[in-house]
């Protein structure tokens, strides 16, 4: 039996089709409505949440492997709190689970952000260094916190892998994930900022994932990342998918500082949710390239090309908003 948490999201929904699909038995956490999932109709939904320490532990009774999908993304200041919640209490709830029933293994899905910037490294590694001292988003932060719950679990005799994917590229609801990144060019917005991106197609982190928890590797952790593009490119392969024009204005870096400042003026005001914040203005400057060379040698792992993904992605939002089109008429 395999347990996985956060389920109706993008990399949970894809995990949970494939292992479906290899006719495995799967139960999945979920909270307020069933997820619609491909192949979701085999799976044992339970409602329920991360916080509930009791609510996982019967969950895991008889669970020999646990991906754990569930986490916040969110670079908003007013949600600080909640990821700590989520992102680090769950996971420890999580692992507090799993260390009590023998034999387990989690799959633990963490991201880049909580990878080490040392100074003057462009090329950041599994194994570069987290400094504490440094300016980090509270995203970031949660995630790195998070994952030292699973390296305590595995201390204690748990066996762990960890993920950190790049910005996970995948069809899905055009309000949620990296998904807005398409809807932003769909929508033909005229600017863009400096700075590369590092990308990762859904299916790569799946594979990866699934490859890893079947696999003898435990206690280690991986960067999961396809490559990496100035977001002027990628915006334009987008763009050329979609037939749209390309964001042309570069927004300088002085002015992003602007408008991160006043849009938090803004939400202080009226409550609101910030369309730009400091850490993601800041993010979106940075240049560093995401090694996965690491994965690539334990398990002789390629990745798809970044620009099969993005035509991928494109065709598949396309097929969906002419599917809504069709209903709606």
């Amino acid at each position: 039996m395999i347990f996985v948490t956060g389920g109706s999201g993008l990399i949970g929904s894809f995990l949970i089709s494939k292992l479906v699909q290899e006719g495995r038995r799967v139960k999945a956490l979920y909270r307020g409505q069933i997820p619609e999932v491909p192949g979701g109709e085999q799976v044992q939904w339970l409602e329920g949440d991360i916080l509930d320490p009791a609510f996982l532990r019967e969950s895991l009774k008889d669970v020999r492997y646990v991906f754990h999908c569930a986490g916040l993304v969110s670079y908003a200041p007013q949600d600080e709190e909640l990821l700590k919640q989520v992102n680090i209490e769950g996971t420890a709830n999580l692992v507090d689970a799993c260390l009590e029933q023998e034999g387990l293994k989690l799959c633990h899905v963490s991201s880049v952000a909580a990878i080490g910037r040392p100074k003057g490294a462009t090329v950041l590694t599994e194994s570069s260094k987290w400094d504490q001292a440094e300016e980090h988003s509270a995203y970031a932060s949660s995630k790195y916190w998070g994952e030292l719950e699973v390296w305590r679990g595995v201390a204690e005799g748990l066996q762990a892998v960890i993920v950190n994917p790049s910005v996970v590229l995948g069809p899905a609801d055009w309000s949620r994930s990296s998904t807005q990144l398409f809807r932003y060019v769909y929508n033909e917005n005229p600017f863009y900022t400096g700075g590369d991106g590092n990308f990762v197609d859904v299916r790569d982190v799946v594979a990866a994932m699934h490859a890893l928890m079947f696999s003898d590797i435990s206690g280690e952790r991986f960067i999961l990342n396809a490559g990496q593009l100035p977001y002027k490119e990628f915006f334009g392969q987008v763009a050329r998918c979609f037939g749209k024009k390309a964001p042309a204005t570069k927004v300088p870096p002085a002015l992003a500082e602007v408008v991160w400042r006043l849009e938090h003026v803004r939400t202080w005001f009226t409550g609101g949710r910030p369309l730009i914040t400091k850490d993601t203005a800041r993010v979106a400057k940075k240049n560093h390239l995401f090694s996965n060379e690491k994965i690539r040698k334990a398990l002789s792992f390629d990745f798809r090309p970044l620009s099969d993904s993005i035509n991928w992605v494109c065709r598949e939002l396309q097929q969906r908003q002419q599917e809504v089109g069709r209903a709606v008429r």
